[in-house]
């Protein structure tokens, strides 16, 4: 995908409209999280279980689960993994080790097989989320919708979910993942868990994965 039409129609590689002057109440103080919440604690100096424990989507059971100390923020952050593009995998991979790339995004699979299909798409460039510009911010729309056809398109595939973090990896990767229809205990956020504590698919029906994905995309 060029890009050309998208840049045509934005006229624009910006970022977004400038931020308005932030008051001084405009602020995510971690000291201050942890405190206010360690004064609400038990007895024990521990949280209480969340209200997910009672889903029936949660991976364990309760009974004999507990929370862990909130421990004290660490300030500055340690780096992420590829912080530099000359340390990132993805800055560095072949375009041979992706299902599908052009000259602005790159789509990956696992090469070894997985639980569940998962496709993770990344810019060429190394960029984190939030410095995208607005016209790869619309491609990564555009490569969003074809990575969820594509998946969608596999037989026995009941939804396909997107998920991103990026507390690892400094290089932005927007994941989307199938779940297998009827698995209903892998039904929202917990999938990523159950993921990995599935057996991963046979080698065969892998490949077979894979390949479809790279004709479709």
């Amino acid at each position: 995908m060029a890009g050309d039409e998208l840049n045509g129609a934005d006229g624009t590689e910006s970022i977004g409209a400038p931020f308005a002057e932030r008051p001084p109440e405009l602020r995510l103080d971690a000291v201050d999280i942890t405190r206010r919440s360690r004064d609400t604690y038990g007895p024990d100096g521990r949280p209480p279980l969340p209200k997910q424990a009672g889903w029936p989507i949660f991976p364990f059971e309760a009974d004999g689960l507990r929370a862990r100390l909130l421990e004290g923020p660490v300030l500055p952050e340690p780096p992420r993994s590829g912080e530099s593009p000359a340390d990132c995998w993805t800055c560095k991979a072949a375009d041979e080790e992706f299902v599908w790339s052009d000259e602005r995004w790159m789509a990956s699979m696992p090469a070894q097989p997985a639980s569940v299909p998962t496709v993770v798409l990344h810019p060429r460039e190394h960029l984190d989320f939030h410095e995208l510009t607005d016209v790869l911010g619309a491609e990564l729309g555009v490569l969003l919708v074809r990575a969820q056809r594509a998946l969608v398109a596999i037989p026995g595939v009941g939804r396909v979910h997107v998920y991103k973090w990026g507390d690892g990896g400094a290089h932005l990767h927007v994941i989307v993942v199938a779940r297998p229809a009827g698995m209903m205990q892998l039904r929202g956020t917990f999938l990523p868990v159950w993921m990995e504590m599935l057996a991963p698919l046979p080698n065969h029906e892998w490949a077979a994965i894979r390949a479809h994905v790279a004709a479709n995309f």
